[in-house]
């Protein structure tokens, strides 16, 4: 027996069954709207052989940006002296326009050319900046071996760069001959300051203390400022100056001896046997030549088979002869005075030479003596003054500490390298 449904609920149901959900509008999506960039950013070197002028229109700036970007610029800097391979960076509207031009001169100053408004595009703003730097200190350690048997090889070894290289030995150039003294084992260690910016090298700043263990010798350089007269100068550990009255050699980096001082010596060019009262050091042509000691300069030209030379007479009955010179350093003349380590010349060929060398003498009361057993003979530098070796030995000890306690740092089983020290 079936119940029959009350009525009103029997229409409640089929107002329920004829109740349809109403169809929603269609949504339709915009595509993005892809907006072109106003401007166009271009970092890159300067290609080789590259002026300003070639160097903007390549980066498709107008005629008359390009002048007058070249304009604003001269009144700091010369365009003449843009350099391939330099780095720069450019920003410039999609119609050629230049917003801004920066250049690295050097390590330490870059260019600048900027747009000072948007309403007269040409006028344009040129100005010479130094970057901001970082420096810290750090430290390096390096050893001669038989892979590295020089300091330059063994400093590349430690991802520093022959500029810290060529530091290190002309600290030490007084007490190591770069040249013969190194031997497998050899090693050293030193404090100096490294610069950087935005993350890249720079350069180096003071080497604040160093050690060179050679040849069973543990040297010690350390870098002391005169309270009185500001300069700094390297000393020993204990409070002697590591400057000699005369340099080893009167070039700046690991001379390579191609003849010693001799009375009776096979000439190179004649073949016959005459005295060669120097040392000749073989190094490129257009190396430096420096005065191994101060003096004062007696004649700087031609002389003979001796090609360009220069002469310069020192304390103590001393004069030096440098021979075979491409090129005369800037003001090296008869009566000019020299401070040690002045460039006075280049290495050349000239004269009766097989090739480009130094033939370097040393005339002591008027003979001429071998200047490497000369030097030999030298004594000491002049120490520390006694008021004062209290605080240089403060000095000291905190220096080598630093030196040790940052290499130590590094563990015994990590490569040589420079390792950042807190100050």
């Amino acid at each position: 027996m079936h119940r029959q449904l009350p009525s009103t609920l029997v229409v409640a149901a089929l107002a329920a069954a004829c109740v349809r959900e109403a169809p929603r509008p269609a949504v339709h999506r915009l595509a993005d709207i892809e907006l072109k960039a106003e401007t166009v950013i271009v970092e890159a070197r300067v290609p080789q052989a590259a002026t300003l002028d070639s160097l903007l229109r390549q980066e498709q700036l107008s005629t008359d940006i390009v002048l007058a970007a070249i304009e604003a610029v001269r009144s700091v800097f010369n365009p003449r002296q843009l350099r391939s391979d330099h780095p720069y960076r450019l920003v410039r509207t999609l119609d050629g326009l230049l917003r801004e031009f920066e250049y690295q001169i050097d390590a330490d100053r870059f260019l600048r050319i900027i747009s000072r408004t948007r309403e007269r595009p040409a006028l344009l703003f040129a100005e010479v900046l130094s970057y901001a730097k970082q420096t810290e200190v750090v430290a390096v350690r390096g050893r001669i071996d038989d892979d590295h048997s020089s300091v330059i090889a063994a400093m590349e070894e430690t991802g520093e760069t022959i500029q810290l290289a060529m530091s290190l030995a002309e600290v030490f150039s007084g007490e190591i001959d770069f040249d013969s003294d190194l031997q497998p084992g050899d090693t050293f260690d030193i404090l100096v300051e490294k610069s950087s910016h935005d993350g890249e090298f720079s350069g180096y700043g003071a080497i604040l203390g160093a050690r060179f263990m050679t040849d069973g010798r543990d040297l010690h350089a350390l870098r002391w400022v005169d309270p009185g007269s500001g300069k700094a100068a390297f000393y020993d550990e204990n409070g002697r100056s590591l400057k000699r009255f005369f340099l080893r050699t009167p070039l700046r980096f690991e001379p390579r001896v191609t003849s010693g001082f001799s009375r009776r010596r096979l000439h190179p060019v004649f073949r016959t046997f005459h005295a060669h009262l120097g040392i000749d050091y073989g190094a490129p042509a257009g190396a430096p030549v420096v005065a191994v000691a101060s003096g004062t300069v007696i004649s700087a030209g031609r002389s003979g088979g001796s090609g360009n030379m220069v002469r310069i007479r020192h304390a103590s009955g001393y004069e030096s002869y440098y021979l075979h010179l491409s090129a005369f350093g800037k003001g090296i003349r008869s009566g000019a005075h020299v401070d040690q380590g002045r460039l006075i010349g280049r290495v050349g060929s000239t004269g009766t030479a097989s090739g480009p060398h130094l033939d370097y003498r040393l005339k002591k009361n008027g003979v001429f003596v071998n200047p490497l057993v000369e030097h030999r003979k030298l004594p000491p530098g002049e120490p520390i003054a006694p008021a004062l070796i209290a605080a240089f030995r403060a000095q000291r000890d905190q220096t080598l500490q630093t030196l040790s306690t940052t290499l130590a740092a590094a563990g015994p089983s990590q490569k040589p390298d420079a390792i950042a020290a807190g100050r």
